[in-house]
């Protein structure tokens, strides 16, 4: 893996494709001239996957480290949901999240996972349980294996729904609720937190952001920013992502982040459509790169 050194700005990169395995993603973050990288490391939209051998891992490895990316996040799947009420739901989703943290050992600091829906239960019950769940997983876990370096990092919400995690101080209360909340970091969103209300596309809403964000969840707990402009309009609820500079959002706000001092050392993340050619991730990378 590369060195780390002090950086000017943070490291820049994006979702990268693992069709026809996890090293393919290298190859795209090398077009991409990607710093960073985020992947699945199994079907997102299934609750099994396929093994992980020593012989995939170890070319995971050797792939990673003669790349230029740096840190390199996976997201979870989708149908997690750790405060699901169903107790068949709860169990898959507690035995899917400790599969994925098995298989980050590659080198991967963080996990992204969402913080679940409370499907009607309430919002403080939702945490109770979410808090729960990452017990559940996370205390068998760090005894199996007490080396495992990867985070577990609460993704913040649109607020669709009855999913948790839409403000700052639900994201915290999941983590002071549970057990090992060393282990507990977050990946913040752009779209989700514009939708959800946070007004990061202007300068005093990005600094009282930042401010919630440092005083409520610390800065060395966030593992990661996704970075999505939107296609719905502020406080929307909804979560849709658009290209960097084409959404609600638009591009200079995106300045504010590349610019933070206090966030250089923090991976951030398109997860914008990666279009014909991974054209759209080109171009995107660009604007980035451009208000550098």
């Amino acid at each position: 893996m590369p060195s780390r050194r002090r950086r000017k700005h943070p490291p820049l990169g994006a979702h990268l494709s693992v069709a026809g395995g996890l090293v393919k993603a290298f190859a795209h973050g090398a077009a991409l001239e990607c710093e960073a990288a985020q992947i699945f490391v199994k079907n997102a939209s299934r609750w099994q996957g396929r093994g992980l051998d020593d012989e995939e891992a170890a070319a995971f490895r050797a792939a990673h480290a003669a790349s230029r990316v740096g840190p390199v996040v996976a997201h979870a799947s989708y149908l997690i949901n750790l405060a699901a009420s169903d107790p068949l739901v709860l169990a898959r989703s507690r035995a899917a999240l400790a599969d994925e943290l098995r298989r980050a050992r590659l080198g991967i600091g963080g996990l992204v996972v969402h913080p679940g829906a409370h499907l009607g239960c309430g919002a403080e019950a939702g945490v109770v349980r979410a808090a729960a769940s990452l017990d559940a997983v996370l205390g068998p876990l760090l005894a199996e294996l007490p080396d495992l370096a990867t985070r577990v990092l609460l993704e913040n919400t649109a607020g669709q729904g009855s999913c948790l995690g839409c403000t700052l101080e639900e994201l915290a209360a999941i983590r002071r609720a549970t057990a090992h909340p060393e282990r507990v970091g977050f990946c913040l969103d752009t779209c989700h937190a514009f939708a959800a209300g946070y007004a990061v596309h202007e300068e005093r809403g990005y600094g009282e952001f930042v401010a919630e964000v440092e005083e409520m969840l610390g800065l060395t707990a966030v593992g990661c920013f996704h970075l999505n402009d939107s296609l719905r309009p502020f406080g929307s609820r909804r979560d849709r992502h658009a290209h960097i500079g084409e959404g609600e959002i638009g591009l200079e706000p995106f300045a504010r982040f590349l610019h933070d001092r206090r966030l250089r050392e923090v991976p951030m993340l398109l997860e914008t459509e990666p279009g014909l050619g991974l054209e759209g991730h080109r171009r995107d990378l660009e604007k980035l790169r451009g208000l550098l």
